[in-house]
């Protein structure tokens, strides 16, 4: 584990493990989340031989609490910035839900032999918010309602996010976790309020079209059909059409969530992709 200050002065809080010359895997975590969202995929892939990265993105977990640079271009500079720092080169990146939209734009902007391939998971490309251009998208009122939940009492948010829609535990008959939900809290918790709040107008109003289209590297778009936060129509099928070498992968039933609540599903065909 480390730290990395970019130019402006945001320090980064990583995860580095494994072999130094293995594979890289590079996770990408989603609102208001850290990289300890992975854990169950770092550790299966740490396991498996690879070397695994995560970084908590700034104002989230133990980044700094920014007040400024909280948008895409910034996410994906960051994610550039520590890239060269560590001088990682064929990694293959992650991204779920936001995590997955700065995956799109670091990769689409990333240097030659740096990315050898990308995954989306339950991401929100290629633009989650409605609007002509975007028929199927979320009118903005669902993302006000957000902004105004965390200015009214984040902390209650931060709970009733996951134990309704993020993991389907407001579907009937699901397996509830209490753990997964504490676990949720203390990472959203963990971040600054003002970060938290400027990232809902980065996942919900960037256009990652233009990204997906230059984007080569082979990519496996996975999304479950279930998804009550990023909905299943307006995104994967999408972002599968729009880049250029992609395979699109459905989970019928799974929510948005299903890597944490469906890793047994979920990390052997990350492994198949990576392998293949």
């Amino acid at each position: 584990m480390g730290s990395f200050k970019v130019a402006d002065g945001t320090e980064l809080f990583y995860k580095d493990w494994g072999p130094k010359d293995a594979q890289v895997i590079w996770f990408h975590h989603g609102w208001p989340l850290s990289a300890d969202d992975w854990d169950s995929q770092m550790i299966f892939f740490l396991h498996q031989g690879y070397r695994v990265i995560a970084h908590d993105r700034r104002g989230h977990g133990r980044s700094t609490q920014t007040y400024t640079g909280n948008e895409m271009d910034t996410y994906a500079a960051d994610v550039a910035a520590l890239v060269e720092h560590i001088d990682v080169k064929g990694a293959i990146h992650v991204g779920h839900s936001t995590g997955g939209g700065e995956v799109a734009h670091y990769v689409a902007r990333a240097k030659p032999g740096r990315v050898s391939k990308m995954v989306l998971i339950g991401a929100v490309p290629p633009v989650m918010l409605k609007s002509e251009k975007n028929p199927g998208g979320l009118p903005i009122e669902v993302f006000d309602g957000i902004r105004a939940g965390v200015l009214a009492n984040r902390a209650q948010l931060y709970i009733d996010f996951p134990t309704g829609p993020f993991y389907g535990y407001n579907r009937p008959g699901a397996k509830i976790s209490q753990g997964i939900i504490d676990n949720w809290y203390r990472q959203g918790m963990m971040g600054g309020i003002k970060a938290h709040y400027d990232c809902i107008k980065a996942f919900s109003e960037t256009d990652f079209t233009e990204d997906l289209k230059k984007i080569e590297v082979p990519s496996l778009v996975m999304h479950g059909d279930d998804d009550q936060i990023v909905p299943y129509a307006d995104s994967a099928p999408l972002s599968a059409k729009l880049l250029k070498n992609a395979t699109l992968k459905t989970y019928k039933g799974l929510p948005h969530g299903m890597a944490t609540t469906h890793p047994e599903v979920i990390n052997p065909d990350l492994l198949a992709f990576i392998k293949g």
